[in-house]
């Protein structure tokens, strides 16, 4: 797998966070990194973007000398680095092309924004098309479709229009509802799929849209079908903020690190 994101700097999102869960489904992680980002929870100092053929060569060498199944992208900061990526991907066959799930990382937990205004339209334009699956939170959602949603029922038909926009599957995250159900929908070609856990209390995390992209990323590494890893990745990062660790300031990173293994991988 080929994460393309940013590296912040706590380790409980971007690309430190995606080769965590990477490994704990036992799932080879390669990097390519967009954006250095300073931060702790609840706070985004600085931002550094890196070079844009920098970010080429990584990703380009990374699918010429490794058969990566499969390829997420996280924080890709600014329109120049999501042509790139395309451009990227799009050199390899389209039989050949690697499964690609984008997380439009747009607004972190702490309410700053983590991209340039001329990102948005580079993303629906030129990389969402290539998608297997979009996950966007509340947040991303309201930027995609120009308005707030503001309750559950809103979801089904906000998940439906992005899916017929962009002909691309869509998980549409609800957890910022904060509703006594954590509940998602997925809207691919088979219809809606309801996603829903108990919503944990007391809890204020850092990195959990990274944790579930990156596990549904890796369970379609491995072999499954996109209802079945979502399935999957919905049990993980349900797991992942029940057992998340504080320190005492600012919200909680996620605890993506857990003993934790699909059935058909068990020994």
């Amino acid at each position: 797998m080929l994460t393309i994101a940013g590296s912040d700097s706590c380790a409980g999102a971007g690309i430190q966070a995606d080769l965590k869960v990477f490994t704990a489904h036992q799932v080879h992680g390669l990097t390519a990194v967009t954006c250095v980002v300073s931060e702790i929870p609840g706070h985004v100092s600085r931002i550094h973007a890196v070079p844009a053929d920098v970010i080429a060569d990584q990703i380009r060498i990374m699918l010429a000398a490794y058969p990566v199944a499969a390829v997420k992208t996280g924080m890709l900061y600014n329109a120049e680095i999501i042509r790139l990526t395309a451009a990227a991907l799009m050199e390899i066959p389209a039989r050949n092309r690697p499964l690609l799930v984008v997380d439009p990382v747009m607004v972190a937990t702490s309410g700053d924004p983590l991209i340039t205004p001329d990102a948005i339209a580079a993303y629906q334009d030129i990389l969402f098309p290539l998608a297997t699956l979009i996950t966007p939170n509340l947040d991303e959602a309201a930027v995609l479709l120009g308005r707030p949603l503001k309750s559950l029922a809103e979801l089904g038909p906000a998940a439906a229009w992005l899916q017929n926009r962009h002909g691309a599957a869509v998980l549409l995250k609800g957890g910022h509802l904060r509703t006594a159900e954590a509940t998602d929908l997925l809207q691919d070609e088979e219809g809606t799929l309801t996603l829903s856990s108990p919503f944990i209390k007391g809890v204020s995390t850092h990195g959990t849209g990274c944790t579930y992209s990156s596990a549904i990323t890796a369970n379609l590494a491995r072999g499954m079908d996109l209802r079945t890893a979502c399935r999957a990745a919905k049990r993980y990062i349900t797991l992942s903020i029940r057992d998340s660790l504080s320190w005492g300031r600012g919200p909680a990173k996620v605890q993506a690190l857990r003993q934790w293994r699909h059935p058909r991988v068990m020994a």
